[in-house]
């Protein structure tokens, strides 16, 4: 229960030993700790999942539940990798004593964040995350394009405080309770008062799309790259990723709202298809993972707008995982990168460099029919396989509809990439992407019963975030065809080269000069700071004439 307490005290014991390797030693001792307990609570938890409050002196009052129990662990997981990890990477560095007492201040804000049961402490934990960030990010600020660029971080972020401010003070002024558990329980109390609720659901979102970097407030993310590497890890532990933390912690207030299902699923999916595309025009290998940061996250908000809370958090663990690993692996790439420019000469260099294709391919019109039907075939048996009910709702459907399409495409990838043994890629192409969904379903269908035990409040989720019928299926069959069209030009393209090139080299220029400016957003931003400079010259100079 006092897991969030213990990188308190190794700040504590820090603050009066000098030798910066013993700072560090008793900082990474600590972590391992706290995550070792972390994992002990989730596991005692889960056998007996009984939601327990801790008040110690106002405003310390938490609220352990599922998913204060998981975020602990997963915040605690990687932030103890990241502090053993940042041992030896930054022991050369300046400040090295100064960064290992900020990783655990921060380790502290967020393991409160996620246990705070108090509104004040809840919200004193937001907001020094984003002051927290900032310092860190700014750790090499002899840097001028790390303190200008992390500047945009800490506006973003102080911007993002705003809203959940606000929510936060609604709920308090008509509920007259600091206690977000007992103003969660009481707002059947204010359910008629639909525009209220309503009101208080999009300001959270809101703020989830400025602290997960939802567009237009994306670019903060990708341009921290000058930051530490161990930082950029850091920040999938519950920082980038906290906008899905934040929307299933107010999930009760969801109940009663349906609005801003519709904005979340429409940033989100903005969001995904951008960032991931931006990803593929960046050559500064951070960069592109920033980026690649960015439409993972428009997935999870997006997956929160269709009513699957449960599976935003999933989705934010599992990449949180994954992708602090591909930070910290990062800085080694390049290191080798730099020493070793060799490039193996497979099929796949081959097809990438040159364009050749191998010279045995199964018929194009076979390998349409398996890329459409066996993805949609997996896709809806695994999802049968552990509900039969899962089907009536429009998030399932638009879940399903995304896992058909990431199938389709690793299938047809394969058949545009494909080795002489054409049979056996695909099966193994098959079996392994069978392997994943189901594993996906199954976890993720066991995660929502573990985090929302009541199938109910689950199904009144999922039903908020229905749209109409007629616009649901028409959006469903434009994105197929579009889809459907890019898969078509894309193997003409490949096999009518000549035709073409002309047409295909002058739209590839522009569309690639539009990606590569990142579609004009740092300079909408840098305009936008050069207004604000402009503005605040101009009542400086009013103010004088006062």
């Amino acid at each position: 229960m006092l897991v969030p307490f213990i990188p308190l005290l190794a700040i504590l014991i820090n603050v009066w030993i000098k030798d910066r390797y013993k700072v560090a030693k008793v900082s990474v001792y600590a972590s391992g700790i706290t995550f070792l307990l972390s994992l002990f609570f989730l596991i005692t938890y889960a056998i007996k999942p009984e939601p327990r409050k801790l008040s110690l002196i106002p405003p310390f009052e938490f609220y352990f539940d599922a998913l204060s129990a998981v975020m602990l662990t997963a915040v605690s997981g990687i932030s103890f990798v990241v502090h053993k990890y940042s041992v030896k990477y930054l022991q050369e560095e300046e400040g090295y004593k100064r960064f290992f007492v900020l990783l655990d201040l921060i380790t502290v804000a967020l393991l409160m964040l996620v246990s705070a049961d108090n509104m004040l402490l809840f919200l004193f934990s937001w907001n020094t995350v984003g002051v927290l960030l900032y310092l860190l990010l700014n750790h090499n600020y002899r840097r001028k394009e790390a303190v200008k660029y992390n500047l945009w971080t800490l506006v973003i972020h102080k911007l993002g405080d705003i809203p959940l401010f606000l929510a936060l003070g609604i709920l308090f002024t008509k509920l007259g309770t600091l206690s977000l558990s007992e103003s969660f329980s009481r707002l059947g109390e204010i359910s008629s008062e639909t525009f209220l609720l309503e009101g208080v659901a999009l300001l959270v979102v809101l703020s989830a799309f400025m602290k997960s970097a939802q567009i237009p407030f994306h670019l903060w993310l990708p341009y921290t790259m000058e930051g530490p590497t161990p930082v950029s890890a850091l920040m999938h532990a519950g920082i980038v990723n906290a906008g899905g933390f934040l929307i299933n912690r107010f999930a009760p207030v969801f109940y009663y709202a349906d609005l801003s299902f519709h904005l979340a699923f429409l940033v989100g999916l903005l969001t995904a298809v951008l960032g991931s595309i931006l990803m593929l025009a960046q050559s500064d290998i951070k960069k592109a993972l920033g980026y690649s940061t960015v439409g993972q996250m428009g997935y999870m908000i997006m997956e929160a707008g269709v009513g699957a809370f449960a599976l935003a958090i999933y989705h934010l663990i599992a990449h949180g995982i994954f992708k602090a690993t591909l930070f910290m692996n990062s800085g080694s790439i390049i290191h080798q990168a730099r020493k070793d420019t060799n490039i193996p000469k497979d099929e796949i260099y081959s097809y990438l460099a040159k364009g050749s294709l191998p010279p045995r391919r199964l018929p194009w019109l076979v390998f349409a029919v398996i890329t459409v039907v066996v993805p949609l075939v997996i896709v809806v048996f695994a999802h049968l396989f552990v509900s039969e009910d899962f089907f009536q709702f429009q998030g399932a459907i638009v879940l399903l509809f995304f896992g058909w399409i990431t199938g389709a495409q690793v299938i047809f990838s394969t058949y545009r990439h494909a080795i002489y043994s054409v049979a056996k890629l695909l099966l193994f192409t098959v079996i392994s992407f069978s392997v994943v969904i189901l594993g996906y379903v199954v976890i993720g269908h066991s995660f929502e019963a573990f985090l929302y035990p009541d199938k109910e409040f689950v199904r009144k989720l999922y039903q908020n975030a229905q749209i109409n019928e007629l616009l649901f299926d028409l959006q469903v069959i434009a994105l197929a065809l579009i889809i459907a069209g890019g898969w078509f030009l894309a193997y003409y393209a490949s096999e009518n080269k000549e035709k073409l090139s002309p047409l295909y080299q002058r739209y590839y220029e522009k569309l690639y000069k539009l990606l590569y400016e990142e579609v004009y957003f740092p300079r909408l931003y840098k305009g936008l700071g050069r207004l604000f400079n402009y503005l605040s010259e101009r009542l400086n100079a009013l103010t004088r004439w006062l």
